[in-house]
């Protein structure tokens, strides 16, 4: 079983995908954690390796090569990724995306990270302005095509676990389907 959850950031992916892990018993992989680790390595915010990316393909390409290999030889894995669900859509079992508005997601990025609500804001759209435009050049990917997704979940007036009973009964179903 291969799960993808995607969406941008501040949507709940980490947090619903670590609970969907733990329910299902499911290997957890995190291509931010991933993205993470490097700009520590590299000394640098996530901020600034987003705008390094923008201009070297080869560090997203490394983050991508990466979950691909896990997700071709790994089975019962659920991935957490950005633009997994369309990296991922021929070889996942199911493809989830999750949103909500700026300010829900601006809020719990504030309180996540411990910064004021304004600065959450302005980090949010410079990422997603990044990779809008790099996911558009290097891999043809529209951030706003969402059909490649099974399920797509405004998780505004959700909690984590709520969202999880979701995925779960949709995974039920289509199991039970013999969809996927």
């Amino acid at each position: 079983m291969i799960i993808v959850i995607s969406g941008p950031p501040g949507s709940g992916k980490s947090t619903v995908a670590k609970i969907l892990s733990k329910n299902l018993s499911l290997k957890y992989i995190s291509a931010g954690h991933i993205f993470r680790e490097l700009a520590e390595k590299e000394g640098l915010s996530l901020l600034e390796l987003n705008k390094k990316a923008e201009e070297n393909f080869e560090i997203d390409k490394k983050i991508d090569r990466e979950i691909f290999r896990i997700a071709s030889t790994e089975k019962n894995i659920i991935i957490e990724s950005h633009i997994g669900g369309w990296l991922l859509k021929d070889i996942a079992d199911i493809t989830v995306y999750l949103n909500a508005s700026l300010e829900t997601r601006a809020s719990r990025i504030a309180k996540r990270d411990n910064i004021p609500f304004t600065k959450a804001i302005e980090q949010i759209i410079e990422r997603e302005e990044s990779h809008s435009r790099r996911f558009l050049v290097y891999y043809g990917i529209d951030l706003s095509d969402l059909s490649v997704f099974d399920l797509v979940i405004n998780t505004d007036n959700l909690q984590p676990e709520e969202i999880s009973k979701i995925i779960e009964a949709y995974l039920n179903f289509m199991l039970a389907k013999n969809i996927h």
